[in-house]
């Protein structure tokens, strides 16, 4: 069974100034993700699942159904604040988004076969789908997910601080332990996040960093369910609370229900968090292109 790429495409590009999931990039016009689909078709994944926002439904099917159509299956899937387990209201004050955790658990119904969960606004590389692929085939389990690494060094953006899970692995290249850090950016010769306190701590530029690229078994959306009905017990009334995919994956680490294993891959990763970021995506995906990497126009 072919495996299936899963999109998170929901944001509202807040600090972006827009929806970055439809803003052109390549030299015809494409979006990032567009490159991410064109990787997983290339490694060999069947159907792409794409989370988004009723609101922008409309505009974001007429960007992509024409252009994949016969190309790859495609489906839909809403995350909206409302969507909750039965016995949950999403409380009034509600404005943020409930994260990573809750829109992979809006897949749930459409997905019964391995997949990779990813970004809409991160570029990946090919060689990290082709990596992914080969982990499908070869070692993925209800019991054994995986990860692609980046180093830290390389996902730092100029034009502020970003946000990433980070990494301590075993000598197996298990993943033992991630957590997510805000704020991370250079300071001087070094890379520092803030923490709760508000305190600067430094970090290792070689750290491994998720960039949410995961590869998952269908059994998943059991544990997603259980945690999030935790998450929601505990944290429902605190307006800024999210529940964040890293977070899931450790806590079924710690319980020693799931391993995950992190993939290296020798791939670029590049990313918009900013407005001022869009052109040295740009750039780079014009280099990747004059380098014979992906056609002039993907489709």
């Amino acid at each position: 069974m072919k495996p299936t790429l899963l999109i998170l495409a929901a944001g509202m590009g807040s600090r972006y100034g827009g929806l970055k999931q439809i803003d052109p990039f390549g030299p015809s016009g494409e979006t990032i993700l567009e490159y991410s689909v064109f990787d997983a078709i290339r490694a060999g994944f069947g159907k792409v699942v794409f989370v988004i926002r009723e609101s922008f439904a409309d505009e974001f099917k007429s960007r992509f159904d024409e252009k994949l159509k016969g190309k790859i299956e495609v489906e839909y899937v809403y995350q909206e604040l409302t969507k909750l387990p039965e016995g949950y209201l999403c409380p009034e004050d509600r404005e943020k988004p409930w994260g990573t955790g809750h829109a992979i658990l809006m897949a749930k119904d459409v997905i019964s076969e391995p997949f990779a969960a990813i970004n809409a606004d991160d570029f990946y590389g090919a060689p990290a789908f082709q990596i992914m692929a080969d982990f499908f085939e070869n070692k993925v389990s209800e019991t054994t997910y995986s990860m692609v690494g980046y180093l830290l060094k390389n996902t730092l953006s100029e034009n502020g601080t970003v946000s990433r899970g980070i990494c301590k692995t075993d000598a197996d290249q298990n993943l033992i332990e991630i957590t997510e850090r805000h704020q991370i950016g250079r300071s001087g010769n070094s890379i520092v996040f803030v923490d709760e306190a508000d305190n600067q701590v430094e970090v290792g530029e070689n750290t491994p960093a998720s960039m949410n690229f995961w590869g998952f078994h269908p059994s998943l959306f059991q544990h997603l369910e259980n945690q999030f009905k935790a998450f929601l017990d505990e944290k429902m009334q605190l307006p800024k609370s999210e529940f964040y995919i890293p977070s899931v994956v450790f806590e079924l680490i710690k319980s020693g229900k799931v391993n995950t294993k992190v993939l290296q891959a020798d791939s670029p990763w590049f990313g918009v968090t900013y407005t001022d970021d869009k052109a040295y995506v740009v750039e780079q995906i014009q280099k990747l292109t004059d380098a014979g990497v992906y056609p002039s126009k993907l489709w």
